[in-house]
């Protein structure tokens, strides 16, 4: 049985979990922060219940032959021998060869024969749940033909708290309901074909055959729970230069971590209150575990100052506990910072080896049950989990064998993981992620033009794409940013590459979860060759940046990115050279259309207002298929339906949170105070009555739509008494809170002469909380002059508030204000549904 921290503990916690001004010197011990994030044992046991069950007790079948060495064995993670990301143990005896894990959440990284799926922020922009299903399926059937069986994704949380984030490209949205249906969905999609999906972030890793230093490969540095941003996320370890040893590693194999101090500066720690955590940063995790997510990453930084990957509050109360998590939990790698207090903190997995605390092998894990420390439930526990997600994906049956080389330029059985059926969903995706927010007097699309002059350094492919070549951009999507030494963003003093890929169009952010491209369709290759198809003239310049401009241009089509990687935040939301290209063709062209790639917030204020700029297309991160699918909709081919899973700013200083840096007394022990709670994004402009540039949700087709017959119904013998009705625990949480309560309709009608697919969203005002709150969503493809109607679902939990003092998702009797329309802030119908 789980012991729960009490109601008034917790309260306490949300009261005072800040870290206050240290009086005298610096602090240099961890026992200052004793007690900020609350105990929470023991580690809850597998359950084993409804879906789980027949892989659990097959699991428990297998787990209880073997001996305590082997399942420890299991847990930990040993130099890979191919090209996975990391390998665990294996019980030879028995059957059992271990697993395989590999990155990432947009397609198979670092390999050949795949495809590189449009990124995180592409899917969220696209608001399409179908799609992202299909996207999952196809993306996870690659992974099972290389062998693969656990990818590391999709990505979760951050929930781009920090617009400045560096990884925020890899999530699907700032808002956690929009994160969490399409994580649902893509969790879904990836384990139905039988691969097991890693709700997380993620990590970066370098393949054998390319080692950073002579003593061989390096796993280098998200993820479960509140990792916003990526200065400080790992220890620096002291007396060393960015190459010193960690535990038992040799000398050079830590990059990452290292500092000429002769102290310790420890990772950021990220301090959340109780109901913030509940109604924000937890919530996308609820959905990945309803759908039935095999595995969780903890991650990097500290949690309420207790490392993520031996919280015991995050992972036995909240993710074993709370919502009744199935699988297993596995380190970001070289997440793991303890012993003992992992492993009775919920930790299932360390990758990618077992290092000082857990021992080679898990030796030490044996030595820990040996001498009382642990008890032996608790690892075979562990194993039990693990073997149990492999019984569950259907794994023991005809799965394929590794199929992921250690090096490409030796010679080695190649596995085609692509299949032709997977390039309908590969274009449309990359489609649908592209969100039109300006088009002067229709302006777009294109009818017959005679001449288009092409601009910037986007609308070309990036000179080398070789997964072959020593260290190569490939392998960790700095094709666009080849020229920049990549592992001088994740060495100590993790130098920043800059606000753009200058050296072509930019179709996935960089680190872990950069994407394999086969091939990439540029925007300037795919112009020309409908300028083949239609006799138009194309000029273009990819090198100036005041370029000439034919006066008999139709239109000047000016592409431009914003650039974000793994290990460094952004320098900021905008660049000089960028906007100086944008102003000066506009200058020179009547008709300038301005495309952004990019890998995240991107501000647009110094030359949106130009009259000459007609029309912003934020492009964001298409993968392969990037310049097919904007020439499609640049021509109405289909109309653009992509809506923004973001809010974009006049200026940054309408974002409330920026990135924390270790300050005061605190420099030892960064502190990153979530004092904003849930008003983040399009909740803090609406909460302070800001006027963003383009408002969360936003975006254009080429048609215009009407919203009508708002209707809103409890269900009929719904409960909805203030608490939620007993009902056991199972994935996601308490069953009750799944309950639907009620429902609101809308019709839409397509008022123009296009057929486009708009994206109702419904918002919702819980009272005492924020102003509005996104609800429902749905995208619906509707012909001109016609109807559609669509009704939203809400759940118990969809209306409910976290209560700190009841430890419970509390259900208010009275009105709450709901609104349909097509964005955040164009919500023509407004009702009530009135509870009680």
């Amino acid at each position: 049985m789980v012991l729960f921290t009490s109601k008034l503990a917790a309260s306490c916690l949300s009261l005072g979990i800040f870290a206050g001004a240290a009086q005298g010197q610096n602090i240099t011990n961890d026992s200052y922060f004793y007690g900020q994030s609350p105990p929470v044992y023991p580690s809850p046991q597998m359950p084993g219940s409804l879906k789980w069950q027949v892989a659990h007790e097959k699991a428990v079948a297998l787990v209880s032959q073997m001996t305590i060495e082997e399942k420890a064995n299991i847990t930990v993670g040993f130099a890979p021998s191919n090209g996975c990301s990391g390998v665990t143990g294996s019980v030879p005896r028995l059957g059992w060869e271990g697993l395989c894990l590999a990155d990432a959440g947009q397609g198979l990284r670092a390999t050949d024969y795949v495809n590189a799926y449009p990124a995180g922020i592409h899917a969220g922009a696209s608001w399409n749940r179908d799609l992202t299903l299909q996207r999952a399926r196809h993306m996870g059937a690659e992974f099972r033909r290389k062998g693969v069986n656990v990818l590391l994704g999709p990505v979760i949380g951050g929930i781009g708290r920090v617009a400045l984030g560096g990884r925020n490209w890899e999530a699907f949205s700032n808002d956690p309901y929009l994160c969490g249906k399409l994580g649902y969905e893509t969790i879904k999609g990836i384990q139905e074909v039988g691969v097991t999906a890693s709700v997380k972030r993620t990590y970066f890793y370098l393949s054998l055959d390319y080692p950073l230093v002579e003593s061989g490969n390096s796993p280098i540095f998200l993820d479960y729970i509140a990792n916003e941003q990526e200065d400080h996320r790992n220890p620096l370890i002291g007396g060393g230069d960015g190459g010193g040893a960690v535990g038992n590693e040799p000398t050079g194999w830590y990059p990452a971590v290292g500092n000429p101090n002769n102290y310790t500066v420890e990772a950021l720690s990220s301090n959340v209150d109780d109901k913030t955590m509940h109604e924000l940063y937890l919530w996308p995790f609820a959905e990945a575990v309803r759908a039935g997510a095999g595995s969780v990453m903890c991650s990097y930084q500290r949690l309420n100052n207790s490392y993520a990957c031996h919280n015991s509050k995050a992972q036995n109360g909240l993710l074993k506990g709370e919502l009744g998590f199935e699988g297993f939990i596995v380190t970001d790698w070289r997440a793991l910072h303890a012993g003992v207090a992992a492993v009775e903190g919920g930790l299932d997995m360390a990758m990618p080896n077992g290092s000082t605390y857990w021992g080679a092998g898990g030796n030490n894990l044996v030595r820990m049950v040996q001498n009382g420390s642990v008890e032996e439930t608790r690892i075979t526990d562990m194993a039990t989990r693990i073997v149990s997600t492999w019984y569950q994906m259907g794994q023991d049956n005809d799965f394929p064998s590794i199929g992921l080389p250690a090096s490409y330029v030796t010679p080695h059985k190649s596995v085609r993981a692509r299949d032709p059926v997977s390039q309908p969903i590969l274009l449309q995706g990359a489609r649908e992620g592209h969100v039109l927010v300006k088009n002067v007097n229709k302006t777009l699309p294109f009818k017959t033009p005679s001449m288009l002059s092409v601009f910037g350094y986007d609308s070309v492919a990036p000179p080398e794409s070789n997964l072959a070549a020593p260290l190569g951009g490939y392998r960790l999507g700095f094709l666009s940013n080849y020229g920049f030494p990549w592992l001088a963003a994740i060495r100590y003093p993790f130098t920043n590459p800059g606000p753009i890929a200058p050296n072509g169009t930019l179709i996935t952010g960089g680190g872990s979860g950069g994407v394999a491209p086969p091939y990439i369709s540029a925007p300037l290759d795919a112009l020309q060759e409908r300028a083949y198809k239609d006799g138009t003239q194309i000029f273009y310049d990819a090198v100036a940046n005041n370029p000439a401009v034919h006066a008999e241009s139709d239109a000047c089509l000016v592409f431009i990115n914003a650039y974000a990687t793994e290990s460094v935040d952004r320098e900021a939301l905008y660049d000089d050279y960028s906007d100086a290209l944008v102003i000066n063709v506009a200058n020179k062209c009547a008709n300038t259309i301005v495309i952004i790639h990019n890998a995240g917030i991107r501000l647009v204020d110094q030359w949106i207002d130009h009259p000459n700029v007609t029309a912003l297309i934020f492009a964001h991160l298409p993968g392969q298929d990037s310049g097919r699918s904007v020439v499609s909709l640049l021509y109405g081919d289909e109309s653009p339906s992509g809506k923004l899973p973001y809010t974009v700013a006049r200026n940054e200083s309408q974002y409330n949170v920026q990135v924390a840096h270790p300050e005061g007394e605190f420099f030892r022990f960064p502190q990153d105070n979530f004092t904003e709670g849930v008003y983040i994004d399009y909740k803090d402009f609406d909460q302070k009555n800001a006027t963003p540039r383009y408002e969360f949700g936003f975006g254009l087709t080429y048609t215009t739509f009407s919203y009508s017959n708002l209707a809103t119904l409890i269900k009929q013998g719904a409960n909805t008494s203030s608490t939620a009705p007993a009902s056991r625990i199972s994935e996601g949480g308490q069953d009750s809170l799944w309950e639907v309560i009620a429902t609101v309709s809308a019709t839409i009608t397509n008022t123009g002469d296009v057929t486009a697919k708009e994206v109702a969203q419904l918002y919702v005002h819980i009272p005492g909380g924020p102003v509005k709150q996104l609800r429902g969503f749905e995208k619906v493809e509707i012909v001109a002059g016609e109807s559609a109607d669509v009704t939203f679902s809400l759940t118990r939990k969809d209306l409910s508030e976290w209560s700190v003092q009841e430890q419970a998702w509390m259900l208010q009797q009275g009105s709450y204000n709901v609104w349909v329309g097509a964005s955040s802030r164009d919500l023509p119908l407004a009702g009530e549904v009135t509870i009680g």
